[in-house]
Parts: C-alpha cells; structure tokens; sequence
C-alpha cells in the first residue's frame, strides 16, 4: 500500500497529514486558510490521492507559516509513500487550462529536489490569501518530496483562475509520474538503479 502519516509540529505549526495515493480523491481538509483548503481538495480529487490534513497555525500573524509547513509535510508524506519508487512512471508533463489561464507543470520523481516556478499574479490577493504563497507551497512540496518540479504559466489574467491551474497541473502531473507502469515491472525507472 503505498501510504503515510506525517505529523509535524512546531512552534508556528501543528499538522497531523495521512497520504494514500491510490485512492479516489477523497479529501478532508482543515488549515484554517480557506483557499488554500479549496486548492488541496481539488489537488487531492485530480491526483485521485486520499488526502487529510488537519492543520493548526499561526494564522493571526499570517498565513505563511501553515501553507509552508503543510507544503512540507505533504512531501515529506508523498516521497514516504512512493517508497523506493519501483515501477513508477517517473516523469509527467501537463498542460491544464483554467478558463483563460493556462499552465504547464513538468514532473520528474527523481530524488533531487529542484523548483522552477514561473507565475505571474495579477493581483497580490486572492481574497485575503496571498498570492506569494502559491510559490512558498511549491518550493516546500519540491523540496520535501525529492522531485524536479517545473511550474509555468502560459497566460491568464484572473489571478484564482491561475492559482487553480496550477494546483490542478501539478495534481495531474503526480497522478501520472506516480502511477505505476506495468511494464516497467518491478524496477526503478533510472540507470543508476535507484532514485
């Protein structure tokens, strides 16, 4: 089965996290930053992962501290489950469009944590959440996963439309670089023998 449980608790933070990406996309979300919320549950139901997170955070100063460290913790919990990525198909490309906005999210499960991230926000707000975060989720998911992680929007102009382009791109590309290929057998999809 190939599922985890991250807790991670700080002095800004407590997060208790369970990953299972073999699922439907059944989602129970609870961060106290409700757009946020709205973007892992559409992660989780695009990816098809079982995914639910109860979150407490420092929300009085800002939201920064709760989408890091959730961003963290759910790397942390998908690079736990892939386990030692045997049969995986490694790498994904998706193009999601989102209205008028289009992004690209590129995916390569292989161990080295790397981010390339370009999106332009319209608006610094999306609501009351900032639009800065968006970047922060990522860099924490990238590194803590262990994946080469490009993120490029194309063109949008409304600011949530972009921000769900890219939550439901990235939701895509993992849902295939995960995915098991049956003819990849019980190997590691790299030369080197192991990611």
């Amino acid at each position: 089965m190939r599922d985890a449980r991250v807790e991670r608790r700080t002095s800004e933070t407590d997060i208790a996290l369970t990953l299972a990406l073999d699922g439907t996309g059944k989602a129970t979300i609870a961060t106290g930053v409700g757009f946020f919320d709205h973007m892992l549950d559409l992660l989780a139901r695009h990816a098809l992962f079982d995914l639910e997170v109860a979150a407490k955070g420092d929300t009085h100063i800002d939201d920064h501290h709760t989408v890091e460290d959730v961003g963290i913790a759910l790397g942390q919990a998908f690079a736990k489950a892939l386990g030692d990525k045997r049969g995986i198909s490694r790498y994904a490309t998706v193009h999601l469009p989102m209205d008028e906005a289009l992004s690209r999210v590129s995916v390569d499960i292989s161990g080295r944590a790397f981010l390339v991230f370009r999106v332009d926000f319209p608006t610094e707000k999306i609501g009351a959440f900032d639009t800065q975060l968006v970047r922060e989720f990522f860099q924490a998911f990238a590194s803590n996963a262990g994946i080469t992680l490009h993120v490029e929007t194309l063109y949008g102009e409304n600011s949530h439309h972009i921000a769900e382009s890219c939550f439901k791109g990235l939701a895509r590309a993992l849902r295939a670089a995960a995915a098991t290929d049956p003819r990849e057998g019980d190997r590691v999809p790299s030369t080197k023998g192991s990611l």
